[in-house]
């Protein structure tokens, strides 16, 4: 699958809209959170090299970790000057060494990612890809299915005996190769799904049964390694999923959806620190109160979105390795 699909863009667009929109802690935040990790996972399989070879692993980690370093210094900088003097940083007895190990560790909570938890992420399926990648090596099938229940069960059974955070959330990558091979096995049969008819059957019933399992679950937080009911977080974290995909396939939406789906890196990097802004507008304005009602909270989301967008196109021009790209 080397070609772009608009779809798939679209769809992890509307992705990283929702993770900026569950973090304002909407309403709908248990909803989000039930399948918009997995969906990440999912679409980043369905694009698994084909070979392995030691230059695709490279090619991967420099798309993924060199801009994850480079924007978590940054973002480091900007909070060990200035963030952490603020908001509700000043709550916590943070330690600066703490939150710079945290660059490198990527997990911990706020006393180690204080400076940008969303950027876990990006270490995380990194390590799914190299996880994947070695399984994907082994050349029978049963093996290869044995070994990633394993994977899979010791990610689930981790968090249940032990509290201490693995670095680049190891648990929560072999958990996510439940979504990432199964974008993987099921992409061509997404791809060559055209029929209306069926797309629209289909993105109804996985929103019904997606949004119906949700409300009988407890919150999800794949970061935090609380999936609730085991069972109800993975056909979730798979029903959200494929509303989300199916949905895209059936209508046509605008091609910014898309454009934000090639730009996640910067949006799940700069998303806190665009909201930052937005507040110190208002306090400038006197508003000092940040309680927000609930169609608030969604404008406040695309508010961050739009002022990211400049951003985007600058990084996309003069330095496009933040966006994990080669300049042209």
């Amino acid at each position: 699958m080397n070609d772009r699909y608009e779809w798939v863009d679209q769809a992890r667009g509307l992705g990283i809209f929702l993770v900026i929109y569950g973090h304002n802690y909407p309403f709908l935040e248990s909803y989000i959170y039930s399948f918009h990790m997995p969906l990440f996972f999912f679409i980043a399989g369905m694009f698994h090299p084909k070979n392995i070879t030691k230059y695709s692993i490279v090619k991967r980690a420099k798309s993924i970790l060199i801009p994850y370093f480079i924007w978590s210094l940054l973002l480091y900088i900007f909070w060990l000057f200035l963030g952490r003097h603020f908001g509700n940083s000043t709550n916590y007895n943070l330690d600066p060494l703490q939150g710079f190990i945290g660059v490198f560790y990527a997990q911990g909570d706020v006393q180690f990612m204080d400076w940008g938890i969303p950027m876990w992420f990006l270490p995380c399926i990194f390590l799914t890809f190299l996880l994947f990648s070695f399984v994907n090596k082994i050349r029978f099938d049963m093996l290869k299915g044995f070994v990633l229940i394993i994977l899979v069960t010791l990610g689930l059974v981790y968090p249940v005996f032990f509290e201490f955070k693995l670095p680049w959330s190891i648990d929560v990558a072999c958990v996510s190769l439940i979504f990432y091979s199964a974008g993987s096995f099921l992409k061509n049969r997404l791809i060559e799904l055209r029929s209306a008819k069926k797309l629209f059957l289909l993105t109804v019933c996985c929103l019904l049964l997606s949004v119906s399992m949700s409300m009988v679950n407890s919150k999800i937080d794949m970061y935090r390694s609380q999936y609730g009911n085991i069972a109800l977080f993975i056909l979730n974290g798979f029903m959200g999923t494929l509303f989300v995909l199916f949905l895209f396939k059936w209508v046509k939406f605008p091609k910014i959806v898309a454009f934000l789906g090639r730009n996640t890196i910067p949006l799940l990097a700069l998303q806190f620190r665009s909201l930052t802004i937005i507040k110190l507008i208002l306090i400038v304005i006197g508003i000092n109160t940040f309680t927000f009602s609930e169609p608030i909270k969604l404008i406040l989301a695309f508010v961050q979105v739009l002022l990211i967008i400049p951003v985007i196109i600058f990084v996309n021009k003069y330095m496009p390795i933040l966006n994990g790209r080669n300049k042209k």
